[in-house]
């Protein structure tokens, strides 16, 4: 009882930092929190079911200072990431034996460092079936799935770009190859220019 009371309030207050969209002003993040406040949203969808074994999320962070950001724009950018992550592996499992889903367990790696001092990287990492070169030219194109129709949008990956190059002067790549997983890199000044 407790530890389900434990999890409802920490699912609360994620939902109440995912929440706070109407700021219209840089601030501080604290990106780490940012991002399990995340994987606490998601929660459910890494753990194993009746339909998919669980997914290992392995956490990698460095010690990182505040960024500014637009409140709640990093919360949308990573749920998009991972929840496609968690996606695409669960869709590759349907494809996967008993044996080779125990031989090679799902991860998703979340790593985070800063790279020439004024620039903060999140490499989100997932052990799925890849990515094929063609989809890849076309991932942050607006309307653009590779998921059953009433499945996604096709805005997702597009809005994370727009979030993260167009709004934050940031850069967000994706680095695949099929049969080795998918690798998105995003990365974001540590301070913003205000002009």
């Amino acid at each position: 009882m407790r530890n389900g009371t434990e999890q409802i309030y920490e699912i609360i207050v994620a939902m109440r930092n995912f929440s706070r969209m109407d700021k219209t002003e840089f601030e501080k993040i604290d990106v780490q929190e940012a991002i399990e406040n995340t994987l606490i949203i998601l929660g459910s969808r890494v753990k194993a079911n009746s339909q998919y074994p669980e997914i290992k999320v392995v956490k990698e962070y460095q010690n990182l200072p505040l960024i500014d950001f637009y409140p709640n724009q990093l919360n949308q950018v990573l749920i998009n990431i991972i929840g496609n992550a968690i996606d695409a592996i669960n869709e590759y499992n349907q494809q996967r034996t008993i044996e080779e889903i125990n031989n090679n367990v799902s991860v998703i790696k979340i790593h985070t460092e800063i790279i020439a001092k004024e620039w903060l990287e999140i490499r989100i990492t997932d052990n799925g079936p890849g990515i094929p070169q063609e989809v890849q030219k076309k991932l942050f194109d607006p309307f653009f799935t590779t998921k059953p129709k009433g499945k996604g949008t096709g805005l997702g990956l597009s809005i994370s770009y727009q979030i993260i190059v167009e709004k934050h002067h940031g850069n967000i790549i994706c680095c695949s190859a099929l049969g080795e997983g998918t690798t998105f890199k995003i990365k974001i000044p540590i301070k913003q220019k205000l002009c």
